[in-house]
């Protein structure tokens, strides 16, 4: 059967790009589809089970790392995992350090000459009949997450958010951020969870992100920014997965292994 493989690239001209030198190089593959963005990849890699995903790094809703880091989430330990090729615009000092890497990484603009070695590496792992455990995944995520240059978190930012209204029939309250536990996005609104009760505001999770303050407020998962204050603990459960505990909650919230680094030391 020939294989499958699936794009996600934010950028409609670089997928289209991308789909048709696949398709001049490797006749045999199959495009299932084209994700314009990390949510959407994550459906649709769901969806169609590809063989082969080629993951821009910076995309909207979810990142490259954070769509892989979901990946090696979902299936166990015995499972095998979708060969990844990591699409992005850093320099060829990434570029050269991954020729040696067990993950394949490709610069954009993406040339014929260095998809063509791609599609070569492909095809000789797509041969290989022992694919890799998803535990070769997040080793692989962690070497690409050393590899990038990471913006470190700052202080708090200058006119950061301090508080959260959320409105409720004819009443807006004002909830003070330090009383947030966490924030968990919903269909279209965003719920605010403190140790008192719970509100939902119309915002992106991504919008409240940039106006918390940076040393106090951390993502951990996709769908979830939590207040480290409200931490008690971090715990990992027998298949080595974080989940944290609360000080003011019952609940424990899990953590993707993208943003697992940020906890090692708890």
């Amino acid at each position: 059967m020939n294989p499958l493989a699936l794009i996600a690239e934010d950028e409609p001209l670089l997928a289209a790009q991308l789909e048709a030198q696949l398709r001049q190089l490797w006749p045999q593959l199959r495009v299932a589809a084209v994700a314009a963005n990390g949510i959407e990849a994550l459906r649709l890699i769901r969806d169609h089970a590809p063989d082969i995903i080629f993951l821009d790094i910076r995309m909207p809703g979810a990142s490259g790392l954070e769509v892989a880091a979901e990946i090696a989430d979902t299936l166990g330990d015995g499972e095998r995992v979708p060969h990844i090729v990591f699409v992005t615009a850093y320099d060829e000092y990434a570029l050269k350090a991954f020729d040696y890497a067990a993950v394949d990484y490709l610069l954009k603009p993406v040339t014929r000459e260095r998809l063509a070695a791609t599609v070569e590496r492909l095809k000789l792992r797509l041969a290989d009949t022992v694919r890799r455990p998803s535990a070769d995944l997040e080793r692989l995520i962690a070497q690409m997450k050393a590899l990038l240059p990471a913006a470190a978190p700052g202080p708090a930012q200058a006119g950061a958010l301090r508080h959260i209204r959320a409105g409720s029939g004819n009443t807006v309250r004002m909830i003070p951020i330090e009383e947030v536990c966490y924030f968990q996005a919903t269909d279209k609104y965003v719920n605010v969870v403190t140790g008192k009760g719970e509100a939902l505001v119309r915002a992106s999770l991504k919008d409240l992100l940039e106006q918390l303050p940076a040393d106090k407020f951390r993502q951990i998962h996709r769908g979830a920014i939590v207040n480290l204050d409200a931490v008690a603990a971090a715990v990992r459960d027998d298949s080595g997965r974080m989940h944290l505990q609360l000080r003011e909650r019952k609940e424990t919230l899990p953590v993707s292994r993208v943003f697992a680094d940020l906890f090692k030391q708890m």
